[in-house]
């Protein structure tokens, strides 16, 4: 079967980095971290203290006031994330062939916002003051159907959950769509809104997340020794992937070409990955297989790289089982030192970036980075942007459940 190729024409991200693609990207080159001390709630009896919460977000910017009040925090930013994604694609919507156009989105965990706010009314008010919109708000699909209906997008509209790999399986659901000739446009991408007491309190309880508190910029340390955890963060990214026949003929910017998709799992344990890293190794060998190009031909890797100590050793140890003497080749990085984990939303921003990397000739950085683990010996961009030319890009999502998922960009010739 003939596939036909997808590009990247659009982008729009909520980040605790910044809320526009210019001042997303400057920030991360600079090393400038969206990381510190939790303001949302009350942390004085939880093990973490930090977070990467998105600042300066105001929905009634994006959609009407009724209306936002109608929709969980999640769902507001995959929202102003998709109008971002939509402007800078140049797309009219009066033009669109509105039935060969989807969403797919990613997200872990839903309206866990509305969630808790709903279980307090119920606890001090009784069920019969539980808002009719509760359900609406709360069910993790919203995302792509609010986009869909603000869009009038009448083709596939769907929401993957798959954990933190959740966006990144968006991504490549929606090439394969492309690729199958079902749409001619997909917006699709990430989004989640989990810094909440409950879902907070949650990941403290499984000695997850980083407790550092001395220096709470720094408390994401990826691929260093001392790393003692991830950063919960939140935010959104949605890209605009269109068929190349569709975004020529109307003579579209192309960022990159998004070529190849990879999806395994690791039929092993509910948090930790196999050791090895056995289902990465396939996700990306079949990224690869499918954009048809070799190991060698990858200049940069986004890894998922969280600040765990299990992940960061066994996503290295896989990338050094794939790409070989090629590993340290790569230039590698986890912006998760600056933009903390933001679960389901993260392979979307990541996707953000290695289309970026891309488009503009330059790799962001790990930060945080002071101290060698011998577990973790490949070049990690440590600590500053570097000027290079990238042609071949990969991004990897690893999420709890034993789900990978990579994608492959390329530059669009």
């Amino acid at each position: 079967m003939l596939k036909h190729r997808a590009v990247i024409t659009g982008m729009g991200v909520v980040t605790p980095v910044g809320n526009q693609i210019d001042e997303f990207w400057d920030n991360l080159m600079a090393g400038k971290s969206g990381i510190g001390l939790l303001t949302r709630f009350d942390t004085t009896d939880l093990s973490t203290k930090v977070a990467a919460e998105v600042k300066d977000f105001e929905p009634t910017d994006w959609i009407e006031k009724k209306e936002s009040r109608h929709m969980d925090r999640f769902a507001q930013f995959a929202i102003a994330a998709a109008k971002m994604a939509l402007k800078d694609s140049g797309l009219d919507l009066d033009k669109l062939n509105k039935e060969r156009a989807g969403a797919v989105m990613g997200c872990g965990i839903g309206g866990v916002t509305t969630f808790e706010e709903q279980k307090e009314v119920l606890m001090k008010k009784g069920s019969s003051r539980i808002s009719p919109f509760f359900v609406p708000m709360l069910i993790s699909n919203m995302a792509a159907g609010h986009l869909s209906i603000a869009f009038g997008l009448q083709g596939s509209s769907m929401t993957i959950v798959t954990a933190c790999a959740s966006a990144t399986n968006a991504i490549g659901e929606a090439l394969r769509i492309i690729q199958h000739g079902e749409a001619d446009v997909v917006f699709c991408g990430g989004t989640e809104a989990p810094i909440t007491n409950l879902a907070f309190a949650g990941f403290c309880s499984m000695k997850a997340m980083s407790t550092e508190k001395e220096n709470p910029d720094q408390a994401c340390r990826p691929f260093d020794k001392r790393r003692s955890g991830f950063v919960m963060g939140e935010g959104a990214g949605v890209l605009v992937v269109e068929s190349l026949e569709h975004a020529k003929a109307r003579g579209a910017r192309i960022y990159a070409e998004l070529a190849g998709y990879g999806s395994s799992s690791d039929a092993y344990h509910i948090t930790t990955p196999v050791p090895g890293g056995a289902g990465a190794v396939r996700a990306m060998r079949l990224a690869l297989n499918d954009a048809g190009v070799s190991p060698e031909e990858v200049d940069y890797i986004n890894a998922h790289g969280t600040g765990t100590g299990p992940n960061d050793a066994t996503e290295t140890a896989a990338i050094k089982t794939l790409f070989g003497s090629h590993a340290s080749k790569l230039a590698i990085s986890s912006t998760k030192s600056m933009t903390g984990h933001l679960m389901g939303a993260a392979g979307a921003i990541e996707a953000v970036i290695c289309a970026l990397a891309i488009d503009r000739g330059a790799i962001p950085p790990t930060t945080n980075y002071g101290q060698p683990d011998p577990e973790c010996d490949l070049d990690y961009v440590p600590n500053s942007a570097r000027k290079q030319e990238v042609t071949m890009s990969m991004s990897n999502s690893l999420g709890f459940g034993g789900h990978n998922a990579t994608i492959v960009l390329k530059k669009f010739v």
